[in-house]
């Protein structure tokens, strides 16, 4: 028998990307963001809206990153959802964290979140269903301490999953199943 639920955002697992930008006066401002995904191979899509910093930010400076929070960082990664960079100016100084100036577009990298996508602004979209802030990703990097060999070993990273039943974390690891090939045993 199924139950009946109130509407909330309903799909698990929802990223937890940390949205990294530089504010006017090139202090770096960060900020959680659950409603992210890619929709092209080198598209990043996020349902931000203008009235955020991070928002402000990526407009007047064309640029941002988004990096795959980890279990190691959590509390951090929350706190960026918690504190908004328009009440707190020093809000990426009080996580502890560190950043890095991206070679390639003018945004931050932080240096402990071990993904991360390096995008230039391509557009706001602010209809009724618009998804807010479009994104080339022109660069992609990985800590060195998550990769085997020349590939991103996810079991290495730790990503965390936002619950929007509970309002929990998950660590996202362990691998079930190979894509594009386990399926192919049901075809005839």
């Amino acid at each position: 028998m199924r139950k009946k639920l109130n509407i909330t955002e309903g799909i698990f697992p929802m990223p937890v990307l940390m949205v990294a930008t530089y504010n006017e006066d090139g202090s770096v401002n960060v900020m959680n963001a659950a409603w992210g995904t890619m929709q092209e191979r080198d598209t990043v899509a996020l349902n931000l809206t203008e009235t955020h910093k991070t928002v402000q930010n990526i407009k007047a400076r064309g640029a941002f990153t988004v990096s795959i929070a980890d279990a190691a960082h959590v509390v951090e990664a929350d706190y960026f959802g918690v504190e908004s960079g328009n009440r707190t100016a020093n809000k990426f100084e009080n996580s502890g964290l560190t950043a890095s100036k991206s070679e390639n577009v003018d945004a931050p990298v932080i240096n402990e979140f071990p993904l991360c996508l390096e995008c230039e602004f391509i557009e706001y979209q602010d209809g009724q269903y618009g998804c807010g802030v479009i994104g080339k990703v022109v660069n992609v990097t990985a800590d060195e301490s998550v990769m085997t060999g020349d590939k991103v070993d996810i079991s290495k990273v730790g990503a965390i999953a936002f619950d929007p039943y509970t309002h929990g974390y998950y660590k996202v690891d362990g691998r079930v199943g190979e894509a594009f090939k386990d399926g192919l045993a049901l075809k005839k």
